[in-house]
């Protein structure tokens, strides 16, 4: 554990930060999900309106620097893969 004054404030705002990241990563992995549930239950107009949040929820990670752009572009780029798959 910390002793100096400075380190221990360092582990409470790391804290802090690993928290609100994991909750904002926790809700974006769960938009994916149900993206992926309703491709897989063959529901188009549902899937699409999932597939707008999913990707509001994705681009909103990013911004904030919680997963990588090339990472969150590879995820829309394949749930909307998946979605225009159900209307061909």
């Amino acid at each position: 554990m910390a002793n100096i004054k400075s380190a221990i404030k360092r582990v409470g705002v790391n804290q802090k930060k690993h928290d609100a990241n994991q909750s904002y990563k926790s809700d974006m992995r769960s938009q994916v999900k149900r993206v992926e549930k309703l491709v897989e239950a063959k529901d188009l107009d549902n899937a699409k309106t999932a597939l707008q949040q999913a990707n509001k929820k994705i681009d909103k990670a990013v911004q904030k620097g919680i997963v990588h752009q090339n990472n969150g572009n590879r995820q829309k780029s394949r749930l909307s893969k998946m979605v225009n798959g159900l209307s061909a």
